[in-house]
């Protein structure tokens, strides 16, 4: 942009196509300077061949080493039981187990929690949440919810280092978060543990994961629903 082809004054005409709707720059209101619009596409509108998008540019001022540029989103946003969120993967992914902790003869023993199985009030739940990173990335927030019916044991804010990880880890009441100023690439594990404290049928809820200063970089895990009998 400071080499002369003049690309913050070069106002281009551009037109979105999602399916079968054409959508042009200069039948909307844009900011000044920056050419910026935004569109909103109500729910019964959207249909599944807006998948394919194809985006062109048009200009009057072409620089004179070609190209141009133009930057923008699109987000499809709607409401979900958390227990019925399947999960997603981009460069990072995560996966997330529940796990009922027993005493045995040969010392503590984790058996997984499946659909369908049930809980009773005093059970001891250890959380495990596997992260895969294929790169280098800085300024990481997780989020991992848990179900009303739960309670951590661990209950203080703190700094910790973990299989040469450093992160911050904060219990919230309705989630605990893991803050990471450097993730490296690599596999990591994170343990905690609950307490069952209550009855009912529960959305235990799912784990999210956001790079803050690159927000595309984003993953959430699989929702899990639990059951407490009396």
């Amino acid at each position: 942009m400071l080499q002369g082809s003049q690309w913050l004054s070069n106002e281009p005409v551009v037109q979105i196509r999602l399916g079968n709707t054409t959508i042009n720059s200069s039948d909307n209101k844009q900011e000044a300077g920056t050419g910026y619009f935004k569109r909103s596409i109500e729910g019964e509108r959207i249909s599944p061949n807006m998948g394919n998008i194809i985006i062109t540019t048009e200009s009057s001022q072409i620089p004179p080493s070609g190209g141009g540029g133009a930057w923008g989103g699109v987000y499809w946003q709607y409401f979900e039981d958390l227990d019925k969120i399947t999960s997603s993967a981009t460069p990072l992914k995560l996966e997330k187990k529940l796990f009922v902790e027993t005493n045995s003869d040969t010392g503590p023993v984790l058996n997984p929690i499946n659909d369908g199985d049930a809980l009773k009030v005093g059970d001891k739940i250890k959380v495990r949440i596997e992260l895969r990173v294929d790169r280098d990335m800085e300024y990481v927030h997780m989020k991992d919810m848990r179900a009303s019916a739960m309670e951590p044991v661990n209950v203080l804010s703190g700094y910790k280092w973990q299989d040469g990880l450093g992160y911050y880890e904060s219990t919230k009441d309705a989630s605990t978060n893991f803050f990471f100023s450097n993730l490296r690439k690599g596999t990591y594990i994170f343990e905690y543990a609950l307490f069952v404290t209550n009855t009912g049928n529960f959305s235990n809820g799912v784990t999210t994961i956001q790079c803050m200063y690159a927000p595309e970089f984003s993953a959430h895990s699989e929702g899990i629903r639990i059951n407490v009998e009396p």
